[in-house]
């Protein structure tokens, strides 16, 4: 009897742990497509670290990020959805961001006013660090998919953009709170995201979203989708397994998670802060655990990509990066470790080269966001984004041990 009342609270500690939300297939996909824009002389790494820069100034107040900021390069790797707004619907490719939370238009393709068309008195505006627009907000009839129908969605219209070439905006499904501080005169007034106003609406039953990506091997290619309400259970092995946002400040405030790196058995980079994000392409590690990494590769830094590289000697040698999330280990492979090799001189390398996704975040840990898992640690791993209980999910694919690279 005592040891079953000492056991007890163990217990339901776990099953709380483990009811989080319930993951079941009641969702409506949208598909994503990657597509990659090399316009400009900047590295992945300056345009992602332009990014980076705007993120890290959360730390200096919210207003930070409904500054301008000056022109920017484009954006190298964009995750693209066909979101249809108005009615009759104007259909925009938008960039699927987990790393904002503003809905806008007008990049490119110009806003089309209809009879569902609500202009505010409200001025919008958003800097990227990796672009930034301002303009004026509307309400509209969204469409993401069929059975995705959003009235009255408020969007950004842009009068300026900058940093955005063969895009038309952005569709931002990150937290809610990164919103405040865009509308000008309104600054502390949030403005709720897509997939929040699925949910208030009932349209959705629960206040997620799954992203499933694959890696590819060509610039342009249909592969990936977002499930909304719910997740795909075709795109994932195993479980989804939970950890919380982080409670850490500047993390906290996006897809915020903690965890920890090892190599080969040894620790680079110590439990800490960090986010997920698809709108930024390569992995970010602090600059000590970056260090770390380049020392027990082996890999020297190339100037023309400014990524690292590696011959194929020590390629062969690689080990796992393991990524201790929630006391989950997910392995990042040798191939998911590289660059697509098919892409090398998209991005300015060699064709025989092997470059490293792993790059250098610019300042040691304890800045209170020191890593960043972008698109090539997500392409390995089915992720979850659930705003009802504040967590994000990870989950094994069949892609997570390809050898596509």
């Amino acid at each position: 009897m005592v040891l079953a009342l000492t056991l007890l609270p163990a217990i339901l500690l776990a099953l709380c742990v483990a009811a989080g939300p319930v993951l079941d297939d009641s969702f409506v996909s949208l598909p994503i497509s990657r597509r990659f824009n090399f316009t400009g002389s900047a590295t992945v790494v300056q345009k992602d670290l332009a990014r980076i820069q705007a993120i890290q100034s959360r730390k200096s107040g919210v207003s930070a990020r409904a500054v301008i900021s000056e022109p920017v390069s484009n954006q190298v790797v964009s995750y693209i959805a066909a979101v249809g707004i108005g009615s009759p619907a104007t259909t925009y490719q938008l960039i699927v961001d987990t790393g904002s939370s503003n809905t806008w238009v007008g990049a490119e393709q110009k806003y089309v006013v209809t009879s569902t068309s609500v202009k505010s008195t409200q001025a919008v505006a958003v800097s990227y660090g990796s672009g930034s627009f301002s303009g004026t907000e509307y309400t509209d009839t969204v469409t993401l998919a069929t059975g995705l129908v959003i009235p009255a969605q408020s969007i950004g219209v842009a009068s300026k953009s900058s940093g955005f070439s063969g895009v038309d905006g952005i569709m931002g499904i990150g937290p809610v709170d990164l919103t405040e501080g865009t509308l000008i005169k309104s600054p502390t007034t949030l403005i709720p995201t897509v997939t929040d106003n699925l949910f208030k609406q009932g349209t959705i039953t629960s206040d997620l979203i799954g992203i499933s990506f694959e890696p590819i091997t060509s610039e342009d290619d249909n592969n990936g989708s977002i499930a909304f309400g719910g997740t795909d259970s075709t795109k994932f092995t195993g479980s989804v397994a939970f950890t919380p946002v982080t409670s850490t400040s500047p993390a906290g405030d996006y897809w915020g998670i903690n965890q920890s790196i090892s190599y080969n058995g040894a620790t680079i980079l110590t439990s800490t802060a960090g986010i997920v994000d698809t709108g930024t392409t390569l992995i970010y590690i602090a600059s000590n655990a970056f260090d770390l990494y380049q020392t027990a590769t082996g890999a020297t830094a190339d100037a023309s990509t400014g990524l690292l590289k590696v011959t194929a000697t020590q390629f062969a040698a690689l080990e796992n990066l393991n990524f201790v999330i929630g006391g989950v280990t997910y392995a990042l492979t040798p191939n998911a470790q590289i660059w697509p090799r098919s892409l090398n001189t998209a991005i300015g390398g060699s064709a025989s080269s092997i470059y490293l996704v792993v790059a250098n975040w610019g300042a040691p840990e304890g800045e209170g966001l020191d890593f960043i898992n972008g698109y090539a640690f997500l392409e390995r791993f089915y992720s979850v984004f659930d705003t009802g209980n504040k967590q994000v999910g990870f989950a094994t694919t069949a892609f997570t041990t390809a050898t596509t690279n």
